[in-house]
């Protein structure tokens, strides 16, 4: 019985990416598809590893570890290596992740109060009798500009 293979459009279809990008993963040498002439034909070793690239970039990790992490399945100690060192790079991000979700939400509350700020001092503006402010500064020292 012939394993099952798959031609560039059918493996990016199925993946749902362009074939430049398969060419690329090819060429960056993370599958290396058999030549029939100008032909390329994928093999389950290839769809595996393009699955593995694609779900690593969208974990974020840089194309060298992805790559290191695919070879090592192929590399002593073989499988088990692999997902030991998987798992400490799954950690690695996991932290950086959560470092930069601490970065965005610490930002989101920053802009949440500058907008409060902005629309207090611009219904103060509108009041009769406001003194006009000459420049957008922040904390006490634009209030004593207005005193």
């Amino acid at each position: 019985m012939a394993r099952r293979t798959w031609t560039i459009a059918e493996i990016a279809a199925e993946l749902g990416v362009s074939h430049r990008t398969v060419r690329y993963y090819e060429d960056k040498g993370l599958v290396t598809p058999e030549r029939r002439g100008t032909k390329r034909v994928f093999h389950p070793r290839d769809r595996t590893r393009l699955r593995l690239v694609l779900r690593g970039k969208r974990l974020g990790f840089p194309l060298d570890e992805i790559r290191r992490i695919v070879d090592m399945y192929d590399q002593q100690p073989g499988e088990s290596g692999q997902l030991a060192y998987l798992l400490a790079q799954i950690e690695e991000r996991r932290e950086d992740l959560w470092q930069r979700r601490h970065d965005v939400d610490a930002a989101l509350a920053e802009l949440d109060e500058l907008e409060r700020r902005c629309r207090d001092d611009l219904a103060e503006l509108g009041r009769p009798g406001s003194p006009p402010t000459t420049s957008i500064g922040s904390g006490p020292e634009r209030r004593e500009r207005r005193r």
